[in-house]
């Protein structure tokens, strides 16, 4: 007996201390480069900025091993998620199929979407697609190329908010929340409504679902969600009053990236924790998270506003004169909204075997102002995040590694339907 209670605390401090992160590397990485990060580095509170590092190891199987590096990370310290609540969203749309598992219901399945209650609108068909009609597959694609704000809400119409935030805790996302639209004023009783929605094959319906409501608010203990000096309202009018970010979507970094660790490397997680996904729904995902937009025919992007480096923020910076040879890829979701920058990635460098995650956010709204559209992006938290991405990946080229890891399975030589 006290030798089971012995392993049993053995395995107990183990998990602790796996649990535990260093948050003394990345801040004497940042101050030892004033050079790069001066503009943040002079108050990094007013620049909300938050960093978590994870260095991977493989096994002699290739199954990662992570070690994980913070700074300034705090889950109750608020920052708007914006476009990065779209990645778990694509993950729950395809778990979603496959539990309802019906005959003849696939993402590639088209669907309508009609309305049944205030500000809700209706879609039947989608003209970027190569049919001309909208599916789950394809609003994915366009989420995870473009980050389009019109396919992340109609996932949320198609899972419900009660589902997505009941798969966020399932998936040890205790920190966040999942509650509204993005982009159209979505909030309060508005956001606890989603859409009736009917998927069809020719004249057949294969699936219908009626509208849903969700009664709970998901309230949470939160700082931070008062910020600033006045707004801009709907009607573009000035109110000289902090702006209230209560009431919207919570994501903090620690969870964006469990949520990512989940989704590349489930090998590294007990089955019983790891999405209910395909290896082809796996693969659908790396491939277009992973790809510039140019590189897709569906939907067509016009290269000038949707360059290359559109969706990639770190490493790359969303710099427009970066012509990537594909050597490198991020595979990531970002998202930029009322002064905030974030962006949740793993980064590979197949050439050089280099691999790692990191997620950021920084935020720059000197005037205080929000919802305004003057934010300093270009001067501030693009280069930041290019710089950050740029310095860690340096890191990783010099770091030994006893097993090069093989990356093949983020390898793609053609499409993936």
């Amino acid at each position: 007996m006290r030798s089971f209670f012995l392993v049993v605390f053995a395995l107990s401090m183990a998990k602790s201390s796996a649990q535990q992160t260093d948050t003394v590397f990345l801040k004497k990485l940042i101050e030892s480069h004033p050079d790069l990060f001066d503009a943040v580095l002079k108050d990094p509170e007013h620049k909300q900025v938050q960093l978590i590092y994870t260095q991977i190891d493989r096994d002699k199987h290739n199954i990662p091993h992570f070690t994980t590096y913070s700074y300034r990370l705090n889950p109750s310290w608020y920052f708007y998620p914006a476009s990065t609540v779209k990645l778990p969203a694509t993950i729950f749309a395809l778990e979603k199929i496959n539990e309802l598992d019906i005959k003849g219901l696939k993402k590639e399945t088209p669907l309508k979407i009609d309305s049944a209650w205030e500000k809700q609108t209706s879609v039947i068909a989608d003209s970027s697609a190569p049919t001309g009609l909208p599916s789950i597959a394809h609003y994915i694609k366009k989420i995870l190329l473009t980050s389009d704000n019109d396919a992340f809400n109609r996932l949320f119409e198609f899972l419900g908010r009660a589902e997505i935030n009941k798969k966020l805790q399932k998936n040890g996302a205790t920190h966040s929340r999942i509650v509204n639209r993005l982009a159209i004023g979505d909030k309060g009783e508005w956001a606890k409504h989603t859409n009736p929605i009917t998927f069809y094959q020719d004249d057949q319906i294969v699936y219908q679902q009626d509208a849903q409501y969700d009664r709970e608010d998901y309230k949470m203990d939160l700082q931070n969600v008062i910020r600033g000096r006045a707004y801009m309202d709907a009607k573009d009018s000035l109110i000289l009053k902090p702006y209230s970010f209560e009431g919207l979507n919570v994501y903090p970094l620690a969870d964006q990236q469990l949520i990512m660790k989940k989704l590349l490397f489930p090998e590294a997680f007990p089955k019983k924790e790891r999405f209910h996904l395909t290896k082809a729904d796996y693969q659908f995902i790396y491939y277009y998270m992973s790809r510039f937009p140019h590189e897709v025919d569906y939907p067509k992007y016009d290269p000038n506003e949707f360059w290359p480096t559109y969706s990639k923020l770190l490493f790359f910076g969303r710099d427009k004169d970066i012509k990537p040879n594909g050597a490198i890829r991020s595979f990531n979701k970002y998202g930029d909204s009322y002064g905030f920058n974030i962006d949740n990635a793993y980064i590979v460098d197949f050439e050089n075997g280099v691999e790692f995650l990191l997620a950021a956010v920084v935020q720059s709204n000197n005037n205080e102002v929000y919802n305004d559209s003057v934010y300093e992006y270009e001067e501030v938290t693009y280069p930041f995040l290019k710089n950050i991405g740029r310095l860690i990946y340096e890191h990783e080229l010099k770091r030994e590694k006893k097993v090069k890891p093989d990356l093949s399975k983020f390898e793609f030589s053609g499409i993936v339907k």
